[in-house]
Formats: structure tokens, C-alpha cells, sequence
């Protein structure tokens, strides 16, 4: 029923795809098939993050229903991507789906683009590390970012600044936290010589995220931290001080204590356990909370869904042991659900059974 269900809706996206260039708009009517881009979305454009972010789920749709044209739809996307010019390498949020071309240049690893890499290289690692173009991708925009927004801050703290057509936005949202552990798990496949550079960043970067949370009063980060003006992986503003159950900062504790084992992984992990339920916890659930940097909580009265499939499940793989859905075996799509490596070795056992 599942299998049906997930092919069914599948099917019903592919409208969305009926563009001059092969790049989906934002939002599809599943009833009419009639596709349109957000509104607020400059000029008509699509989002780097949402059209980037098909590819586990495409893939694993071709591989269900047999059918390739899941596979062509996001291959076709990637093949634009690579063929268009990328300012200084980087690739802005929005993109026409019309001309195929930017139409800003706003770059962010955070919102409105951050899955759209997280997603290039769990393609490689999903396909059984065969998809050499999404790893080549993955090193290529890897390497602009670290040119381009890699920055440490006066204090010692290592965090990706947003790019405004080359001006640098000294910001770093509570969603790009989640590129401590994808640069985690794509260290192992970097040249050589990078590796050990990788897997630093990584930590350097979870770390920073662990200050966000561990610089506030009620130990729970904000929704985006400054470094100007004199501050250190804190919020400036107070539009910026909200927390709402988010996922990614447990997300790369997860992946760190994964790949490293350092006790410390466990106990950031915990303390975000602590304030959860001392902050959080309401009668009938868990709410956010519109200021971490007070102990006079004031809820939102919102249970987001990722906090359930994401942070709740990240918090208990870091408890768990690593057999637990081990990373050789499993994917985790942008929203934490695991997808099967699918190994071409066990493809091939299974066409010469004398093997077995």
C-alpha cells in the first residue's frame, strides 16, 4: 500500500516539471496538475533548496516503480546546474525556471539553499558511491564555500557567512547547522589529503553551533546568531531570538559522535535534552519558545512535525549504538528519514543465486 501510495504521488508531481527549462516550480495543485511559483519568491523563480532537494526521493522512486523518469526529472535539473555559470562557484537561492537563470545573488547554507548540498552528497553516498557527478559537485561547491564563507570570528569560532552578490553577511542561521555533520560524512571521500581538514571543519563548525545554544540562558540556540558588532554566536535581533524545536544542531552531534566518538557529542546532546523539557515541555506535548535568552518562557503553541521525525530521532540515534540504522547501510533524507544504500554488489548476488 505504501509502495502504491508513494508512486501515486510520484506520479502527481511530474506536472510540476513542465517547464522551459525542466526546473519545478515551487507548489503544484495535486488535483489539476497547474504549477506556480511561490509568491514571495523574487521574480517568479524557484528555490535552490526545494528543486535541489529531490534527488534521494526521485532516485528511490525510479528504483520502487521501475520507471526512469523519476531519475531523468532530477538528472535533468543537475545537468542545467552544471552547465550554467555559478558566480565565484557558489550557487544563489533562486534560479528562473523560465530562463535558467539566477535571478539574485544570494547565497546562503542556510535557508533556501542548505539541503540543496546536503543532498549532492548523500546522492554519492546512496548510490553506493558510484554517482562520481554528485560527488564532483559536492567537492567543487565544498571548496567555493570554503573560499567564500568560511569565516572565523574574532573569538576563535569558525561559521559560514551569507554572500550578497559578493558582500558578505556575517549572519549564520540556526538551519545551516546542519553542515557541521554533512561535512562529516562527506570527509571520508575527499582527497586524501583534505580528509583530516574535512572532518576539522566539521567539528569546528558543530562547535560553533553548540556556543549558539550554550551562550543562551535557557542553554536552547536562537534561529540565527550574529558575529559583528561585537557579537559571538548570539542573536542581535530580536526577530532572530525564537527557537522552534529545530533539528539541525542535534543533526550534526549526531553524525559528529558517529564518526568520532568524542563523549562531548553526547553531553551537547543532553544539555539540549535538559532544556527541552525544562523549556519546552507542555502539557500535551513540546511548544518553541520566542526567547532563548530569557527564563520567563513564552511558548508559541506549536508542535512542528520535525520535531518528531528530526530532532527527537537524531537525539535518539546519538544514544543509541551504531548498528542502530548504521550509516553504511542507511541515507537520511533532508527530514531524517532513512533510505537504503542499495549495494550494485547485492544486485549482482541476487542475479547469480549460485553465488549464495
Amino acid at each position: 500500500m505504501f509502495k502504491n501510495k508513494a508512486m501515486e504521488l510520484g506520479e502527481k508531481l511530474l506536472p510540476a516539471f513542465n517547464t522551459p527549462t525542466g526546473i519545478p516550480r515551487g507548489v503544484i495543485n495535486l488535483g489539476s496538475g497547474t504549477s506556480w511559483s511561490w509568491g514571495w519568491a523574487s521574480a517568479g523563480s524557484s528555490i535552490l533548496a526545494e528543486f535541489g532537494t529531490l534527488h534521494l526521493e526521485f532516485v528511490h522512486l525510479t528504483e520502487l516503480s521501475k520507471d526512469p523518469i523519476y531519475t531523468e526529472k532530477v538528472m535533468n535539473i543537475r545537468k542545467l546546474l552544471n552547465k550554467i555559470e555559478k558566480p565565484h562557484g557558489l550557487y544563489p537561492n533562486f534560479l528562473s525556471p523560465v530562463s535558467g537563470n539566477w535571478v539574485q545573488h544570494h547565497v546562503s547554507i542556510g535557508g533556501l539553499g542548505d539541503s540543496f548540498y546536503e543532498y549532492l552528497i548523500k546522492s554519492y553516498l546512496m548510490s553506493d558511491k558510484t554517482d562520481e557527478d554528485a560527488k564532483k559537485m559536492y567537492y567543487s561547491a565544498l571548496e567555493a564555500i570554503e573560499v567564500n564563507l568560511v569565516q572565523k570570528s574574532p573569538g576563535g569560532l569558525t561559521y559560514l557567512a551569507e554572500w550578497r552578490g559578493g558582500i558578505l553577511d556575517h549572519k549564520m542561521g540556526h538551519l545551516a547547522c546542519f553542515s557541521g555533520g554533512m561535512i562529516g560524512i562527506g570527509a571520508d571521500d575527499g582527497a586524501p589529503e583534505k580528509r583530516q581538514h574535512y572532518l576539522d571543519l566539521a567539528a569546528e563548525i558543530t562547535h560553533t553551533c553548540h556556543e549558539s545554544y550554550s551562550r543562551s540562558t535557557t542553554k536552547l540556540g536562537p534561529e540565527a546568531f550574529r558575529f559583528d558588532s561585537g557579537a559571538e554566536a548570539t542573536a542581535t535581533r530580536l526577530s532572530d531570538r525564537y527557537y522552534i524545536l529545530r533539528p539541525e544542531v542535534i543533526e550534526s552531534y549526531m553524525y559528529m559522535w558517529r564518526l568520532t566518538h568524542d563523549p562531548k557529542y553526547r553531553e551537547w546532546g543532553w544539555e539540549a535534552v535538559e532544556a527541552l523539557e525544562q523549556h519546552c515541555r507542555v502539557e500535551s506535548g513540546f511548544s518553541g519558545i520566542r526567547d532563548v535568552y530569557t527564563m520567563t518562557v513564552s511558548h508559541d503553541n506549536m508542535q512542528q512535525s520535525f520535531f518528531l521525525s528530526e530532532t527527537l530521532k537524531y537525539l535518539y540515534l546519538l544514544f543509541s549504538d551504531d548498528d542502530l540504522l548504521p550509516l553504511e547501510d542507511w541515507v537520511f533524507n533532508t527530514e531524517a528519514h532513512p533510505l537504503p544504500i542499495i549495494r550494485k554488489s547485492c544486485l549482482q548476488d541476487e542475479a547469480t543465486p549460485d553465488k549464495t
